[in-house]
């Protein structure tokens, strides 16, 4: 797949409207998400990662910010231009709240075609930390062709998957439901390399959240540059 495949495809629009129920589900759930995952060891440095490797300044977007934090806040605290998005407008609102030196917007990955916030290479890097698992796979490749395009030449992408092997799984979620996808980590590194990215660098880490008693789920931390 070449890195601007993505053009005139749809099912990124029709996307946007099949994904109300997810933003729903953030909505109920608040700030209560900070509570549930107090723990980001892998986040956190993948984030640095990320912060120290961009040049000072770096205009930088966070899809799925959540509520900015961790990932907004430490860009924002290197010094760099943070944008994050969000579908959900309780945790666009608790972005701001959190992360005032920051620019945050209730949109879907689909509203970023056609230039809304800048259009190709008005980004040196990006984070998507557990964002692209919320869509179907035969959604991802465009997603991520999508987030190469808007990349400057060589830009970062921190990019964080749950290991599984699941399509648009439907899974109990903080008393809301959500539907996830997933790859084996093999799987993972093909279709981040189909979409035009080198992989730099990887990490794993075992977590489960704090208010649960499920095991732990393995997650996945990418680092790629656009090729």
């Amino acid at each position: 797949m070449s890195a601007t495949s993505y053009d005139g495809y749809e099912g990124l629009n029709r996307l946007a409207l099949d994904r109300a129920g997810q933003a729903e589900a953030f909505d109920a759930i608040g700030d209560r998400y900070d509570e549930a995952f107090p723990h980001k060891e892998g986040q956190l440095a993948s984030g640095a990662w990320l912060a120290d490797a961009l040049p000072a300044g770096s205009r930088v977007l966070d899809v799925g910010c959540g509520t900015g934090l961790p990932t907004a806040r430490q860009l924002s605290d290197a010094g760099h231009r943070v944008v994050g998005i969000d579908l959900s407008p309780s945790m666009v609102k608790l972005a701001r709240d959190n992360v005032p030196g920051a620019e945050f917007h209730r949109l879907d990955i689909a509203d970023l075609r056609g230039g809304r916030l800048g259009g190709a290479g008005s980004f040196g890097g990006i984070a998507a930390y557990f964002s692209l698992l919320m869509l179907p796979r035969a959604e991802i490749p465009y997603a991520l062709a999508l987030l190469h395009d808007l990349l400057s030449p060589e830009g970062l992408l921190a990019l964080s998957m749950v290991e599984a092997d699941v399509d648009d799984f439907t899974i109990p979620f903080l008393g809301n439901s959500i539907r996830v996808s997933g790859y084996l980590r093999d799987d993972l590194r093909r279709v981040v390399r189909d979409a035009g990215f080198d992989v730099v660098g990887e990490d794993a880490y075992a977590y489960a959240p704090s208010s649960t008693d499920v095991p732990p789920e393995i997650q996945l931390f990418l680092h790629l540059r656009r090729a």
